[in-house]
């Protein structure tokens, strides 16, 4: 007896997906720490670091939102 309970709400891929997400989520930060400015106004902390940082968080919601593909 199989039921749509029995099936995970993600795939592998989602969770790969997702993963990648919190690395690059994580490097957005790790290279607004390497600005060299004062209080970090140059161009890693406000510019390279924060586009990042979104990016990561974009890759984040598609992996959440992509319908899972079971075989």
């Amino acid at each position: 007896m199989s039921t749509s309970r029995d099936k995970l709400p993600f795939s592998a891929a989602n969770y790969t997906t997702m993963l990648i997400g919190i690395a690059v989520i994580l490097a957005g930060f790790l290279i607004m720490t390497f600005d060299g400015e004062e209080f970090g106004f140059g161009f890693f902390g406000i510019t390279l670091g924060p586009i990042i940082t979104i990016l990561g968080f974009i890759i984040e919601f598609w992996a959440i939102l992509r319908k899972p593909t079971h075989s």
